[in-house]
This record gives structure tokens, sequence and C-alpha cells, in this order.
């Protein structure tokens, strides 16, 4: 153990035997569930960084997810294929807008509509 160590550990005891910590909030109650309990533990840290930075686990999958379908988009060449991409797209969009809006962030609403616009524009033709 090096002299830090020592030194925090030697304070940590003595503030527990002059009773520092008797009086704390939630003492004697369990600790609440952890929310990353199935993550491996390397991984936590970065999930908890990504967490303090605003992002969450669930809206990291949405945008893989929209990103995968925006690369098969550009790379079909069947309209039909392309359309169907299309309307897996616009519901990944929604759910990453709702995502967002719970954590009352506004979202990039301009490349919603620019695929909403490209969409329509097969549609009509």
């Amino acid at each position: 153990m090096d002299r830090f160590s020592h030194m925090t550990e030697e304070k940590i005891r003595k503030a527990y035997e002059e009773g520092a910590f008797d009086h704390l909030p939630g003492a004697g109650k369990p600790l609440p569930p952890d929310p990353l309990k199935g993550i491996p533990d390397d991984l936590k840290m970065a999930y908890r960084m990504m967490k303090n930075a605003g992002f969450s686990p669930d809206e990291m999958d949405v945008k893989k997810e929209i990103m995968s379908i925006e690369d098969l988009i550009r790379h079909s060449e069947n309209k039909m294929e392309k359309e169907d991409l299309g309307n897996q797209l616009n519901q990944k969009l929604l759910e990453y807008n709702r995502l967002m809006s719970k954590k009352r962030k506004k979202t990039n609403s301009s490349v919603f509509r620019k695929y909403q616009d490209e969409i329509e524009d097969k549609f009509l033709k």
C-alpha cells in the first residue's frame, strides 16, 4: 500500500471511530440496485462517464441502428427494399426523438425532415 492510500485509510478509520458516519442519510437501509448490474466490470466506468455526459446505452443502441439503416439505404438498389428501410429509419428516428425528449434535449429535427421529404418524394413519384 502506498503512502497516500495509507493516509486515506487512516483518516477514514479515525472518522469511523469518532462516529462521523453514524447519522448519514440512508444509514441502515439497503443500497439502491446498481443500474449497470449486467455490464462487465471493465466497462462500468465508461458507461458511468457516458451517463454523466448525458448519454444512455438505449440512445447509443438506437443511434447505431439508425446509422446501419442509413448505410443499407445508401447501398440498396431495390426500390421496395429502400422503401421498407425508409420506414424502419423513420421508426428509429421517432424512437430516438422520444428518448431525447424524455431528457428534454433537442434533437436535430432537420435530419428527420430530410428523410421524411425523401420518403414522401418516393411515394409521390
